[in-house]
């Protein structure tokens, strides 16, 4: 069994300060508290919650392991080896302990080195070189030629375009190709990398496709095109058919199905109880939940027309099909953190964040057992893939720190009489000072 790499039992010694910035109706989150002989004793606030953080999760170590395994073998030449690995994680529908599939993670590995390059190249303050962006693709390309009947080079190779297609877009406009704040250059540039790609995988990506990861790379090109062939529904309800076990579509499927990209509220709602009924033997009701989790995190006219009642009974459908401590942070975190920071914008959406907020206190109170600092920490982004993050432990202490925030909200009461809150293996534990 996988060990967590670090895990450690911590007293909230971030609470002193984030006591300061919490407001409570009564004074402070610790305040004085009475002893046995009912004189006031004062109770040092960190020594009140304690929570095991876990820095990296046998899910965070596995990954990293699979996404080294590739760049290894990429850069060792030994592409056969790298191919047949991709292939046989594809067909046996292989994970990591919390479902990202192992296919991705090779792949990524493979084409890692020439996609840092060249969004090092284009972050420079320099002027880039045609060299600096071209030489890497080059060489995939090189590779993919060198071997024009393996699925699994094309898959790097194609999925490399699209990774550099996204690093000309950069920040901007939702919509990859359109918008006025993305200079000529960096549009042109992105939609040549996703025809580019748009060819690679076409010879592996007809209605006979099998592979789950050529799949995901089909739907990946939607984000270049502006009114896609057949709509998105059959490229996206062939993926979720081939796993349905993997949210990850189910999640960017609602994405695009935002009235800014290729749907309405409507066709939103109707898919997602599609998925919901094609993935009910697995996710309960959670399918409906998945399909719109990002949608409304993103667009607070979809977040008013949300089933708020079948969201939540979903919400507890994949706590029960998946009670795992990232599974746990993960909603936890968009619940409390991530959907939040929609608010604000519309009444009726405000309302239904309210109620999906909510849930946060028993995701925390009934099933968490340890804090994922990370998955925190990408929850304040709004879970978006293409933060720049300079520093993976500041970005981490970030998430932390928001974390502990808002576990002692949930706690307050508790806290400012004098409790300890302790997290266990068995769950919350409140104890006398």
């Amino acid at each position: 069994m996988l060990r967590y790499a670090r895990r450690s039992m911590r007293p909230f010694s971030q609470l002193r300060d984030i006591a300061a910035r919490l407001s409570f109706s009564r004074g402070g989150l610790a305040g004085a508290v009475l002893d046995r002989a009912g004189h006031g004793a004062a109770q040092a606030p960190e020594d009140q919650l304690f929570i095991p953080i876990c820095e990296e999760s046998p899910d965070d170590s596995f990954c990293r392991q699979m996404q080294l395994k590739g760049q290894f073998l990429a850069r060792q030449d030994r592409w056969e080896e790298l191919s047949e690995e991709i292939l046989t994680a594809d067909r046996g529908r292989m994970t990591s302990p919390a479902g990202t599939p192992v296919a991705d993670l090779l792949a990524w590995g493979g084409r890692a080195d020439v996609i840092r390059a060249v969004e090092h190249a284009l972050g420079d303050s320099g002027e880039p070189t045609e060299d600096a962006l071209l030489n890497g693709i080059r060489g995939l390309e090189a590779v993919r030629a060198e071997r024009p009947d393996d699925p699994a080079i094309a898959l790097i190779v194609a999925l490399a375009h699209i990774d550099i297609g996204w690093a000309w877009r950069g920040p901007g406009d939702p919509r990859a190709l359109d918008g006025d704040t993305i200079p000529s250059l960096n549009r042109d540039r992105c939609a040549a990398h996703f025809e580019r790609a748009a060819a690679i995988l076409h010879p592996w990506c007809g209605d006979d496709v099998t592979s789950p990861a050529l799949a995901a790379a089909h739907c990946a090109l939607l984000a270049g095109q502006r009114n896609p062939e057949g709509g998105i529904l059959r490229d996206y309800e062939r993926l979720i058919d081939l796993d349905r076990a993997n949210f990850r579509p189910m999640r960017a499927l609602g994405t695009h199905l935002l009235p800014r990209w290729f749907g309405s509220y409507a066709e939103l709602d109707l898919q997602a109880r599609r998925i919901a009924a094609r993935t009910q033997d697995i996710w309960g009701d959670g399918g409906y939940t998945w399909v719109c989790f990002d949608a409304i995190a993103l667009d607070e006219g979809a977040c008013a027309e949300l089933d708020v009642e079948f969201f939540l009974d979903g919400l507890r459908d994949i706590v029960a099909a998946r009670p795992d401590q990232g599974m746990i942070n993960l909603l936890a975190a968009y619940c409390a953190l991530a959907l939040p920071r929609r608010a604000g914008r519309s009444d009726r959406a405000d309302a239904v964040i309210n109620r999906i907020s909510a849930a946060a206190s028993w995701l925390i109170r009934d099933h968490m057992t340890e804090l994922h600092p990370m998955i925190w920490a990408h929850a304040a982004c709004g879970f978006d893939n293409n933060t720049r993050v300079t520093s993976p432990g500041r970005f981490a202490a970030r998430g932390r720190d928001d974390a502990l925030r808002i576990i002692a909200e949930q706690f307050r009461d508790e806290l400012r009489r004098g409790r300890q809150v302790v997290f266990t293996d068995d769950g919350v534990e409140i104890r006398r000072a």
